[in-house]
């Protein structure tokens, strides 16, 4: 009796060793707004999980339309993924200068945007629509109460600032795949670590008013669609927290409305876009530094532009000149892994070589 005792005591330890070394299972919630998921709302699935885990978590969302503002604070391996990029349409009304008028706008931009980053890295969207629907919403100007201002009275434009995405420092290794991005304002996707920010935007549409893509930091996108609604510029960039630091398109094309300009900069900035196409109706305005910034102080102008072309004929401007780049590279080592120096590969997830360069902290506007 004794020996059969210590046999089944030795097999539960043996089970429950067995269970202590089986690998971690990634963990997975669903969202559907008709409660046929996990959860109702994005927020409610992604305040369910952990804040950190060593593999990756999903919250699977179903499609529907979900009226909320998105926060993702202290989260790390973390997957919105969409049942369609159409179907799934994350949604919430709100001017930057509305956002900065109102109580909840203590801690500055934190929250300005309808979906909104901070201090979590490694974190993936794909297959939905990300939409800030004031300007499209809003008839005209509006002049609201501000206790922030001196007068006490704010007025508000449809196409002002108007944030989509916001990814603050510490948001770093964002990935964008099969995503929609939409607002009538400036500012739609605002990735923002100067020092640290890498990010990867695969198939994406983005639509916007001025700078409507500005990353800090290093960015990558490919066979993404800019859509303009401004005629100051299109994309943006801050470089200003290392000479690496780079925005990087390729094959992604441009349209908008008539005469809309390409890009500006208004600090250190470094550009490469690699087979671009521009819809026939663009200014013929080379990407330009905005009178109002401090402009290149250390490493002068970096715009490079290689196998670019417009319907209806080229502008001499964006004609080839990788030549001139540092390092001069061809237009085919211009990849994911070059533009983020070694330390990341966004297609396998891998993080080659942890860190950054340091520098000082970016300021908090344009």
């Amino acid at each position: 009796m004794k020996t059969t005792a210590l046999r089944l005591l030795g097999l539960l330890i043996l089970l429950l060793l067995g269970f202590c070394l089986l690998p971690a299972r990634a963990q997975t919630v669903t969202v559907a707004p008709d409660g046929s998921g996990n959860y109702r709302t994005i927020q409610e699935a992604i305040n369910s999980l952990p804040d950190a885990a060593s593999k990756p978590r999903t919250v699977l969302i179903k499609n529907g339309t979900y009226r909320e503002k998105v926060y993702i604070d202290g989260k790390a391996n973390l997957v919105l993924k969409g049942q369609s990029e159409a179907g799934v349409v994350l949604t919430y009304p709100q001017a930057r200068d509305m956002w900065l008028c109102s109580p909840e706008a203590k801690a500055g931009d934190w929250g300005v945007a309808t979906l909104n980053l901070r201090r979590s890295p490694d974190i993936t969207l794909e297959n939905l629509s990300v939409v800030n629907s004031y300007g499209f919403d809003a008839t005209g100007e509006v002049t609201i109460d501000c206790p922030t201002a001196p007068t006490g009275k704010k007025t508000v434009s449809k196409t002002g600032h108007q944030m989509a995405l916001r990814a603050l420092p510490g948001a770093t290794r964002l990935i964008a795949r099969h995503c929609t991005f939409r607002a009538l304002g400036g500012d739609t996707v605002s990735p923002w670590d100067t020092e640290a920010g890498a990010y990867y935007f695969k198939d994406c549409t983005m639509e916007g008013g001025v700078d409507f893509y500005c990353p800090r930091g290093w960015a990558y996108a490919e066979d993404c669609r800019f859509i303009c609604h401004s005629r100051e510029a299109a994309i943006w960039h801050d470089g200003s927290g290392s000479r690496d630091s780079k925005t990087v398109l390729r094959h992604c094309t441009f349209s908008g409305d008539d005469d809309f300009k390409l890009g500006r900069f208004h600090r250190e900035a470094q550009f490469y876009l690699i087979d671009c196409k521009f819809a026939k109706n663009m200014a013929d305005a080379d990407i330009y530094h905005a009178a109002s910034g401090p402009g290149p102080k250390q490493w002068g102008r970096r715009v490079y532009y290689a196998g670019c072309h417009r319907t209806g004929g080229d502008y001499a401007w964006f004609g080839d000149n990788l030549a001139s780049a540092e390092g001069a590279p061809q237009a085919k080592d211009i990849t994911p892994v070059w533009t983020f120096g070694g330390r990341w590969n966004p297609l396998t997830g891998a993080v080659l070589q942890p860190g950054v360069p340091a520098a000082a902290p970016a300021p908090a506007g344009h």
